[in-house]
C-alpha cells in the first residue's frame, strides 16, 4: 500500500506528500490526529512547498541586479517624499488599473530600490516580473531583429504582469532604439503596468531619444494611465564612498 501510495502521489504531482505522508501518518496516529486535520495538514505542506518553488522560478525570470525591500528603503533621506504614497504601492491595486509608475531623479538615490522592491512584492503575490535596463532592452531587441525574431523578443516584453525598465536617459538612443522602446511601451499601453526609472525629466526625453515625435507619442503613452515619483538628494554611493574615506583619515 505504501509503494502505490507514493506512486499515485508522483503521477498527480505531489512530491511533498509522496515522500512525507508516511512520516506524517504515523506521527497523526500516535497523536490521534482527525483523518480530516491530517489530509489538511498534508495538503498545506504540499501547497507551501509549490509555492516556494514557483517564487524561486519567478524571482530567477525576474533578473533583479539585487533583492531590495521596502522596509530597506532609506524614507528618511528623502524628506519631500510621502513614504504613506510609496508604501500604498505594496498593495499593487496599480496592476489591477494598468497603471505605470514613473521614478525620477539623479543617479543613486534609490528609484531602482523602489522598483526592485515593488518588483520584490507582485513576486511574492505569484505576479510574473521582468527586470531590464534600458540599454539591454534595446540591445536585445536590435540583436533578434537580425536574427529575424524581432515579434517574438517583444511579446516576451509584453507577457510578464510587471516590466521594470531601468535607467532610461543614461545613454542617449539611436533613432532605431528609439523605435525599439517605443514599441514595447505602445504594445504594453493599457495592457500591463511598466515601472520606469529615469534621470531625465520628461522635457529632455526628445533630446534623449532623437526625436521629439517619438518622444511625445511615447510619453502620452506611458502618462496616461501613471503614478509619479520625483525623488530629490544625493547619491548614496557617493555618501557611502565619503563616509568610508573619512573613517580612513581617522
Amino acid at each position: 500500500m505504501k509503494k502505490e501510495i507514493k506512486e499515485y502521489s508522483q503521477k498527480l504531482n505531489l512530491p511533498v506528500i509522496a515522500d512525507r505522508w508516511s512520516e506524517l501518518a504515523e506521527q497523526a496516529s500516535k497523536d490521534n490526529v482527525p483523518y480530516s486535520q491530517f489530509l489538511f495538514s498534508l495538503l498545506e505542506l504540499e501547497i507551501n512547498e509549490k509555492q516556494e518553488r514557483m517564487k524561486k522560478t519567478l524571482l530567477k525570470f525576474a533578473r533583479f541586479p539585487y533583492r531590495k525591500t521596502i522596509d530597506q528603503f532609506d524614507f528618511t533621506a528623502q524628506v519631500d517624499m510621502d513614504e504613506r504614497r510609496i508604501r500604498e504601492l505594496m498593495n499593487l491595486s496599480f496592476l489591477d488599473n494598468k497603471e505605470n509608475l514613473i521614478f525620477l531623479g539623479p543617479p543613486g538615490i534609490g528609484k531602482t530600490h523602489l522598483a526592485v522592491a515593488i518588483g520584490m512584492e507582485a513576486i511574492s503575490k505569484g505576479m510574473k516580473t521582468h527586470f531590464i535596463t534600458m540599454s539591454e532592452l534595446v540591445s536585445q531587441l536590435r540583436k533578434a531583429e537580425q536574427q529575424e525574431k524581432l515579434e517574438k523578443k517583444i511579446v516576451s516584453f509584453i507577457k510578464p504582469s510587471v516590466l521594470i525598465i531601468d535607467e532610461i536617459g543614461y545613454l542617449n538612443l539611436d533613432t532605431q532604439s528609439a523605435h525599439y522602446l517605443f514599441q514595447v511601451i505602445s504594445r504594453r499601453y493599457e495592457r500591463g503596468s511598466i515601472i520606469l526609472t529615469s534621470n531625465k525629466g520628461f522635457g529632455e526625453w526628445g533630446e534623449m531619444v532623437g526625436d521629439p515625435i517619438i518622444a511625445t507619442a511615447m510619453l502620452d503613452r506611458l502618462l496616461h494611465h501613471s503614478r509619479i515619483f520625483n525623488l530629490k538628494g544625493d547619491s548614496y554611493r557617493l555618501k557611502e564612498k565619503h563616509l568610508s574615506t573619512q573613517k580612513q583619515k581617522d
